[in-house]
């Protein structure tokens, strides 16, 4: 279950509500009793109402779930209602319409790539990066977990992956098997994740054995002639491919026989359609 604190509901009503909705006030309806219909226009997955009902809630407004994070729904489906004054429905409202929208670009382009993927192979992984919209990394993680993605690294002080960043600060840049041992040494509970930028790195890392050697942008003929050599030279080692993998993408790598690729793309989804009308009851 991903925790939603005090801190974060507020941190996002105070982005657009700080001082009220000045229409309502003007118009003199605040008072008024009313309900909020939150809809999906084009028929798709949904995720962000977990977080959405919790900020309408935090508002003072009663709601009611019509679907859950992850659930595909028909075109015009019915997602939440919320009921309750009209300035405080009218706070609420766009808000929650963000989240919802953002939130379900992401979940549905997780769950269409994973499902490319799982038709070639049907126990491969999606994992999106820390490569997150700057102040999305929850909403983002929610949504990837919603679409069937994983997360490939929440940030760099929990795992280990070493770039060519990284190397060339070496003494020996070239030296795989010092560096992955030095890892070994400093971090023996962690797994240990290089990432090769051709097919010479790639077997010059698999001579320190790795637990995972990631691909960057690796075409997929050679990572189908890496997956044969490494199921020979280096069975213990998963193979991950990174680097371009987006929905118009994956289906050419989904074949290719590795289980594991990495993304950050569903970030950039094009955000989901949400309808929201407001009634007086």
């Amino acid at each position: 279950m991903i925790y939603y604190s005090d801190a974060f509901l507020d941190s996002l009503l105070l982005e657009d509500i700080h001082y009220g909705d000045l229409t309502t006030r003007a118009l003199g309806i605040g008072a008024l009793q009313g309900e909020m219909h939150f809809s999906r226009k084009q028929a798709g997955f949904v995720s962000g109402l977990t977080v959405g009902q919790k900020l309408l809630e935090k508002l003072g407004l009663q709601t009611e779930l019509y679907a859950n994070d992850g659930d595909h729904t028909d075109s015009g489906a019915l997602l939440m209602v919320a009921k309750g004054r009209a300035d405080v429905l009218h706070q609420g409202w766009k808000i929650v319409q963000n989240v919802i929208e953002w939130s379900s670009g992401v979940t549905h382009m997780t769950r269409r790539m994973v499902d490319i993927l799982r038709k070639s192979q049907p126990d491969a992984q999606l994992a999106c990066t820390r490569k997150n919209i700057p102040g999305t990394k929850l909403l983002a993680t929610a949504a990837v977990l919603a679409g069937n993605g994983i997360i490939h690294r929440q940030g760099c002080a929990e795992t280990i992956l070493m770039f060519a960043n990284h190397r060339r600060f070496l003494a020996e840049p070239d030296n795989w098997c010092a560096a992955i041992a030095a890892l070994r040494r400093d971090a023996p509970e962690k797994t240990i994740i290089v990432e090769a930028d051709n097919p010479d790195e790639a077997y010059q890392a698999l001579q320190g054995r790795p637990d995972v050697l990631q691909l960057d942008k690796f075409h997929p003929d050679a990572i189908r002639r890496l997956v044969k050599d490494v199921a020979v030279l280096a069975p213990h080692c998963t193979l991950s491919a990174a680097g371009g993998l987006n929905a118009e993408t994956i289906g050419d790598y989904a074949d290719t026989g590795l289980k594991l690729f990495v993304t950050s793309a569903p970030y950039y989804a094009p955000p989901a359609d949400i309808k929201v009308r407001l009634y007086p009851v």
